[in-house]
């Protein structure tokens, strides 16, 4: 007669075993999320730090087609993507492909004359706050 005794089938988990399996998920997220935030936060910055780079190869190739001057304030980086509307016959640009942008979406920040840098010229991003003279503010020196 025991022989005969049926044997049940499990569907599904029981909810100690659906909690278990949280409670582990919920340990490993506390201890990952945590370390990729901050790799995140990094990553933006060394992205905005090359765009800087970047930015500033192009204002020295174009300084060096113009005689050592930079860019004004007035003409911006605009200058930098294409022809002044005024006959420049030493514009040998574009000397960017694209307008510049830090790894957020904001426009980098071109300043004559500059106050950090020994060229004449600064060259810097608001940071994550995208808000200018902060404390996350990116600038090249």
């Amino acid at each position: 007669m025991k022989r005969q005794r049926k044997l049940t089938l499990r569907r599904g988990f029981t909810l100690v075993e659906i909690l278990l399996v949280l409670a582990i998920m919920g340990l490993l997220m506390s201890m990952v999320i945590p370390k990729v935030m901050g790799r995140q936060k990094h990553a933006n910055e060394d992205a905005t730090r090359l765009s800087l780079h970047g930015l500033k190869q192009a204002v020295r190739m174009y300084a060096l087609d113009h005689s050592g001057a930079v860019p004004t304030t007035a003409e911006g980086l605009d200058v930098l993507l294409e022809a002044p509307g005024r006959k420049d016959h030493r514009w040998r640009g574009p000397y960017l492909e694209k307008e510049p942008l830090d790894a957020w979406g904001e426009k980098l920040i071109y300043t004559v004359p500059g106050k950090v840098s020994a060229d004449g010229y600064d060259l810097s991003s608001a940071g994550e706050d995208r808000v200018p003279g902060t404390e996350d503010d990116i600038v090249l020196e």
